[in-house]
């Protein structure tokens, strides 16, 4: 019987691998949620992890999933299938000047926007799952969002990946 050998240095990626000040923006302007999705997605797109038409897949994924997309209170986290464009795993953040409606019925409005690239099924679990121990903290997420510039929400996920977060994680 064949064993399974370690997962590969890209499956094991952490969340501070992933957002960096390329992939942070705050008080962006959004008209709506799909140009949200869209200034999301052009930081993934700066960072060539992503090829143009995955904007596109995410806002169509977020038509067609709305109240998935959104799945906390003031958060979105679009995303498509990895054949739709994803090059690498990536993640972004912004936070919108001010918020908008996805369509969620509690959820909304959104003013924190995390969007997802994903290389396969299972590689971007670690990152997330990472992120969901950052977010459960309620003073995590009024951080994020009272930030003014993109270093205090790096220096948040540096802060955090030292304490809360699993060993090895």
């Amino acid at each position: 019987m064949k064993r399974r050998t370690h997962m590969k240095a890209e499956n094991v990626l952490k969340l501070r691998d992933l957002l960096t000040g390329n992939t942070i923006e705050v008080n962006i302007y959004a008209h709506d949620w799909k140009d949200a999705i869209r200034k999301s997605g052009q930081l993934l797109l700066g960072i060539d992890a992503v090829k143009p038409e995955y904007i596109d897949a995410m806002i169509r994924f977020c038509e067609e999933n709305q109240a998935y997309i959104v799945l906390a209170p003031g958060i979105a986290l679009p995303h498509a299938r990895p054949e739709d464009g994803v090059k690498k795993m990536c993640l972004s953040l912004i936070t919108l000047e001010r918020p908008v409606n996805f369509g969620h019925p509690q959820n909304d409005p959104v003013d924190i926007v995390i969007a997802l690239g994903a290389i396969d099924h299972s590689s971007h679990i670690n990152a997330l799952s990472q992120l969901a121990e950052l977010l459960m903290e309620e003073e995590n997420i009024e951080a994020i969002r009272s930030a003014k510039t993109k270093t205090e929400i790096l220096e948040l996920f540096q802060r955090n990946s030292k304490k809360n977060l699993p060993r090895g994680a």
